[in-house]
């Protein structure tokens, strides 16, 4: 069976985002200070539609690019979606990545919210409203002997971490001090969860540590 994986990047101080989030600006204030090491790579240039010469390469893009080619499937929420909760209204939004988004495989959005299916460029999006377990399904016979990727964010993470059902978690560690905002780990669980540190490598911008459930 594929692994459920988290992958997302984090303040030093727990955040994964800052804090007054909006749609303008969907990481909060410093927020976007996390993805700096991210965005700078060939494998994210190359992802977005840029000209990946001109990005970075060596550990980090090693990293990035393994994480990417691992996952057939991502589950998100819809906060991360679109930055609201509630109804999606009369013209609902299509997200932040414009009418390419950089997924190219299915998505799998949980909302209380239903709505039907939208695919832009090499993605789908699917929008999953009878829970965590039923997303999962979904996502890992799509992903078919590829690994589902959660991207996000927090809320989402904890729902899963909460029921036990992440197999392994890589976390970017950021060098900065957020302050405040959305933490990662502000869910309550039913007791202590034990990991196994599988990796961790170190770069100037930025730390990577993996985690597995022991």
């Amino acid at each position: 069976m594929s692994k459920l994986k988290l992958e997302i990047s984090m303040s030093v101080d727990g955040y994964v985002a800052g804090p007054n989030a909006t749609r303008d600006e969907p990481l909060g204030v410093g927020g976007e200070k996390l993805h700096e090491w991210g965005v700078r790579l060939a494998s994210w240039q190359e992802e977005h539609g840029y000209d990946s010469s001109q990005g970075d390469t060596g550990t980090d893009d090693d990293v990035m690019a393994e994480a990417s080619r691992s996952h057939g499937a991502v589950i998100m929420g819809k906060r991360m979606f679109c930055g609201e909760d509630g109804p999606w209204g009369d013209e609902p939004f299509k997200g932040w990545w414009g009418d390419d988004p950089p997924f190219k495989k299915p998505v799998f959005v949980l909302t209380h919210h239903e709505r039907e299916p939208l695919e832009l460029g090499e993605t789908r999006f699917e929008f999953i409203t009878d829970g965590i377990e039923s997303a999962l399904e979904r996502a890992r016979d799509a992903a078919g002997d590829q690994d589902v990727q959660i991207s996000g964010g927090a809320d989402v993470a904890q729902q899963y971490l909460a029921a036990g059902l992440i197999d392994e978690m890589q976390i970017h560690i950021a060098p900065v001090l957020l302050g405040g905002g959305v933490r990662l780990f502000d869910g309550e669980l039913d007791g202590p969860r034990d990991l196994r540190i599988t990796r961790a490598i170190e770069s100037p911008g930025v730390t990577h540590v993996r985690y597995e459930a022991a």
